[in-house]
């Protein structure tokens, strides 16, 4: 009888201690995991961001979905302006300007029209890419949406926010861990996700990280 409760005890001790090691790996495990995605999922839309600045610049708006913001990259030219010399010190003690420089032959500024694609990002960037979160096994889209608001001085500002929610590229980890993660994120009232802009708030194109 006696070994059967040391056994037993033996046993109990062996699962506590299963499940103290788990309490502690498992929300270290899905927060380790959660900054890997995030990393990903920032810089891409860092990208949507910078492409939809240019968008806003060249149209007056924001593209109001990512066929359009796709389409001005494949098809647009922005100008690039290639660099050749510089003022010297000699020259900037005479104060002479850039374009005396130029005037004199000293320095040259040439501008040609590039591919939107190629002017922001470089050449080999996948366009067709840019709307999908960049994690693996999570087959998904970043929202996009567009708005005009007014500030607290009376202007409007045309304002955009893409974005993900933790639901979509956190859905696969430890349910408890994500439910934990969404209730403290909610008891601050923040966006359940990442994203970049707003169309509630002007925040300059912000990413909720920032």
């Amino acid at each position: 009888m006696k070994i059967v409760v040391n056994i037993l005890l033996v046993g109990i001790i062996v699962f506590l201690t299963f499940m103290c090691f788990r309490s502690i790996r498992t929300p270290m495990e899905f927060e380790k995991e959660q900054k890997h995605r995030e990393e990903a999922i920032k810089t891409r839309l860092m990208d949507i961001r910078k492409a939809q600045i240019e968008y806003k610049n060249m149209y007056g708006y924001h593209a109001g979905s990512f066929n359009d913001l796709i389409k001005f990259l494949n098809e647009d030219k922005l100008p690039f302006v290639s660099r050749e010399g510089s003022l010297t010190d000699e020259q900037l003690a005479k104060r002479m300007t850039e374009q005396d420089a130029i005037k004199l032959g000293l320095i040259r500024r040439d501008t040609t029209w590039v591919l939107a694609k190629d002017t922001l990002f470089g050449a080999g960037f996948d366009v067709a890419a840019l709307e999908y979160v960049p994690v693996e096994g999570v087959n998904a889209k970043f929202t996009m949406d567009t708005a005009t608001i007014a500030s607290a001085s009376g202007y409007t500002v045309k304002v955009f926010e893409s974005g993900v929610l933790y639901d979509t590229y956190l859905g696969d980890l430890d349910r408890q861990q994500l439910i934990n993660l969404k209730d403290r994120v909610s008891k601050m009232k923040r966006y359940l996700g990442l994203r970049v802009g707003s169309i509630e708030e002007i925040n300059n194109n912000a990413g909720n990280w920032e």
